[in-house]
């Protein structure tokens, strides 16, 4: 049974920075998809980013270009977000995804999800 283990979130002043990690583990597959949404209070979940099993990164919010970077960890599907220079704006539960296949801006199509770790960032 895969498992999905997000970690990392946190309070933090704008400005600042938070590293979430998730690790996807309990599957045949040697790697997967895997990206992370995020939903605000009184908002729509979207796509923040993704990162496909052959490394290619992909940013789904011209907000955290520049700002926000995914990228893999040596242990196999374990993955970061890397946040830098948080705004208010980025607070809400940020939710790891992950699938066999491909990333998609779309939460319904992926696999697996993890239980979301919340981010707030406020002075």
């Amino acid at each position: 049974q895969v498992q999905i283990v997000e970690s990392g979130g946190g309070l933090v002043q704008p400005g600042g920075s938070l590293r979430l990690s998730c690790a996807v583990s309990g599957s045949s597959y040697d790697y997967f998809a895997i990206g992370w949404f995020r939903q605000a209070p009184g908002k729509e979940r979207e796509g923040v980013s993704c990162l496909e099993s052959s490394d290619l990164a992909t940013d789904y919010l011209d907000s955290v270009k520049g700002r926000f970077t995914i990228s893999r960890g040596n242990a196999k599907n374990t993955v970061f977000l890397q946040m830098n220079s948080l705004k208010p704006e980025d607070t809400g539960v940020y939710y790891c995804v992950a699938d066999p296949g491909w990333c998609s801006d779309t939460f319904r199509d992926y696999d697996y999800w993890g239980q979301g770790t919340q981010v707030t960032v406020s002075s």
